[in-house]
């Protein structure tokens, strides 16, 4: 495999805990439009697929439901206003981002753009990042290849010299889509047993000892070329 370039973090769950404020606006949302206040550890469930998916699953409505697309523009509405009131850094996050700041990082998130925007921005991380992609802003999220193909382009790089880290079917199998390494870390909102069942490159407890994974990938393919240089 090449060398990992680039390292590419979904948001939600790997890099912030979110929750809280996702199920506060989802829960404003469906009670405005009449439906039951969800327990967060459902919510959390329904993470992932971006807010459409996400508010269709929590209210249980279907595409063509005449009230989804009210109450998707009314938890995009409240999330917007109320972004990061009780939103944390997921533990050793910062210290990944501290550690691997010499490579470039981006971000590749379902989450609608202009929320992660203001995410970044209220937390004082947008410099971190060299590429930002947002939910809507291709044709196609995750898992299709679409976002890793464009931050590999704006970049330069090859799509396999990208790594992708995330706690998402959608991450594991978007990285699998063009030939990226993957990382898939079990503190967000999907059970390690589901993640293991996906087979990414590595399954980690948390973002530790990402920086020590990622320079051992490093490290082991130039010995591997110097190994196949002729003498």
């Amino acid at each position: 495999m090449l060398a990992p370039r680039v390292i590419v973090f979904d948001l939600d769950g790997t890099l912030l805990d979110t929750s809280p404020d996702l199920a506060s606006s989802c829960n404003h949302a469906l009670e405005v439009f009449g439906r039951p206040a969800l327990p967060i550890e459902e919510i959390k469930r329904y993470v992932g697929d971006g807010a459409r998916l996400l508010m269709s699953r929590a209210a249980r409505m279907k595409d063509g439901d005449p009230d989804l697309e009210g109450i998707v523009e009314e938890f995009v509405r409240h999330y917007q206003a109320h972004p990061i009131e009780r939103t944390t850094w997921m533990p050793y996050a910062t210290h990944a981002l501290e550690e691997l700041s010499e490579m470039p990082l981006a971000i590749c998130t379902n989450k609608p753009r202009a929320i992660t925007d203001s995410i970044l921005k209220a937390l004082h991380a947008e410099e971190r990042f060299s590429v930002v992609v947002g939910g809507g802003d291709l044709a196609r999220n995750k898992p299709a290849p679409d976002p890793l193909r464009h931050i590999a382009s704006v970049l330069g790089v090859d799509p396999k010299e990208l790594v992708m880290v995330g706690d998402g079917p959608q991450d594991v199998l978007c990285g699998k889509s063009v030939g990226a390494r993957t990382v898939a870390v079990a503190t967000g909102y999907t059970s390690e047993t589901f993640l293991r069942e996906l087979h990414p490159d590595m399954l980690l407890d948390d973002l530790r000892i990402l920086p020590d994974i990622v320079n051992r990938w490093r490290e082991a393919t130039v010995r591997a070329r110097r190994s196949q240089v002729p003498m």
